[in-house]
């Protein structure tokens, strides 16, 4: 369909037959349009006025190719909780990289059938898992939060089995790239350092081309990496994200959040919070996310240790450097976040402990996290009771008398405030109701909620709706992955 404007490259497939299979998604009986990101597809120079609501659902099912399409899945490896496995794209289809004025991006259906690599799964998607994926990846990029987009969803005219039968469903997801720290895994596995190289070199020229002039590329991407994926979990922690499955196969090395499975956000602030229902241990908990995403750079590095040097020891001591000091880079980036959500300009020694005693306040009193930081941001305090306490009381006063050390007028003050704590975020009980009523075949409320959070820091009367906090009988526990 050229006149949708798609301008396609397949450069992946360059790397070698090594790291993908050649497949086409397979065919759906009864595709359906359920929605279209016209924002983003005006963003990516696209262009689908020209083709009718039944064109367009054969494009975004599969069903047809767009000109230029060579769909691959792509082989990767991963941790999964801890463990080492061989894996790749199970469930979607690699259809080339979309080249736009400013830059190029992967277009890849999600849910589009078996590959390869699906080992026991099915290849294919429900509508409410793909839904959800559509909802928090909008969301976050509306938070202002790097992440992978959603073009489109399609129903695919047949159901899925999981633990009941339940509509089926693809997805289009746009993403820098789906370079992963498993893609790099899957490489050094297979004991070819040519390959390897290939990978560091493919990775660089898409990602870092000014890493290109370094004396060490493997370890200035490694650095580069470390760097961008700090900023992106303090990001996470400053909304309450969870993501729920931080497997180094959903790290990119483009710094973007991937794979919307048993992801949350958290209501009532308490750092062990977990909605995954696979993660029985708690290891991807809302307070484990900045350790496990060290743990995930400590296994690029490992991957990465045969180009970093040929000598074996000197080769782990510069990884090792640039990973133990992971954790310096993002409690520095962490607490200046945190300042800012507190309206806290330059620096005073007494900021972590004001910082910390909040948070054990919030924990103890169970106070909501999004409400309370927006609460600060507007001096209401009135309506809960917690505000009333002498814990709060104190914790406050020595609030003010820190800002009133900024270096910055109030307006200044409130404008930070506003501009990093959120006014509405995609409450669990809200996205759970939506995706219900979406399986019934009503999206009214799909598209209300899009629209609700495609502003979330401005605050209006209308958004009380969805800034409450879930009633005892709505509240979710636990989150699916859809596979």
């Amino acid at each position: 369909m050229k006149e949708c404007n798609f301008n396609f490259q397949n450069t992946y497939s360059t790397l070698g037959q090594e790291f993908y299979t050649h497949l086409h998604p397979a065919p759906v009986p009864m595709p359906e349009m359920v929605v279209l990101n016209e924002a983003l597809a005006e963003f990516l120079d696209l262009d689908f006025s020209g083709i009718t609501s039944q064109q367009k659902a054969a494009l975004f099912s599969g069903n047809s190719l767009p000109e230029g399409a060579e769909p691959l899945s792509q082989a990767y490896a991963g941790h999964q909780f801890g463990h080492l496995a061989m894996l790749g794209d199970g469930r979607a289809h690699l259809l080339g990289e979309h080249v736009t004025r400013a830059k190029k991006y992967d277009i890849q259906l999600k849910g589009s059938g078996r590959t390869p690599y699906s080992r026991s799964g099915d290849g294919k998607a429900a509508l409410g898992p793909m839904l959800r994926e559509y909802i928090i990846s909008e969301a976050m990029h509306s938070l202002g939060i790097p992440t992978t987009r959603s073009l489109a969803v399609v129903s695919s005219g047949e159901q899925v089995f999981r633990e009941s039968p339940l509509p089926g469903a693809i997805l289009t997801r746009v993403a820098a790239s789906h370079i992963r720290v498993g893609t790099f895994q899957y490489a050094a596995i297979q004991k070819d350092i040519n390959l390897l190289q290939r990978l560091l070199d493919f990775t660089i020229k898409r990602h870092e081309p000014q890493l290109n002039n370094t004396e060490n590329k493997a370890l200035a991407l490694l650095e580069t990496v470390a760097e961008r994926q700090a900023d992106l979990i303090v990001h996470w922690m400053r909304v309450g994200f969870i993501h729920g499955v931080m497997n180094t196969d959903n790290m990119t090395l483009s710094g973007e959040t991937i794979d919307y499975g048993p992801c949350a956000f958290m209501d009532a602030y308490h750092p062990d919070t977990v909605f995954s229902s696979i993660d029985q241990m708690g290891r991807y908990a809302y307070g484990n996310q900045p350790k496990i995403a060290q743990w995930n750079i400590a296994r690029l590095a490992e991957a990465l240790l045969p180009l970093i040097d040929t000598n074996p020891d000197k080769s782990v001591k510069l990884a090792e450097k640039i990973v133990l000091n992971f954790m310096n880079i993002y409690e520095t980036k962490w607490l200046d976040m945190m300042r800012a959500k507190l309206g806290l300009s330059g620096w005073h020694k007494d900021d972590e402990k004001l910082i910390s005693d909040l948070l054990n306040w919030m924990d103890k009193n169970q106070a909501d996290y999004t409400n309370t930081f927006r609460d600060l941001g507007m001096a209401v305090f009135s309506e809960k009771n917690y505000y009333k306490n002498k814990e709060f009381k104190s914790w406050k006063v020595r609030w003010i008398a820190r800002q009133q050390k900024n270096k910055t007028n109030n307006e200044a003050v409130l404008r930070l405030m506003k501009n990093t704590n959120p006014a509405v975020i995609p409450r669990n009980h809200n996205v759970e109701k939506v995706l219900k009523l979406s399986e019934e075949g009503n999206f009214k409320y799909l598209f209300k909620l899009l629209e609700i959070l495609k502003d979330p820091y401005k605050e209006a009367p209308h958004l009380s709706e969805y800034q409450g906090l879930p009633e005892p009988d709505e509240r979710v526990y636990q989150t699916f992955c859809g596979t």
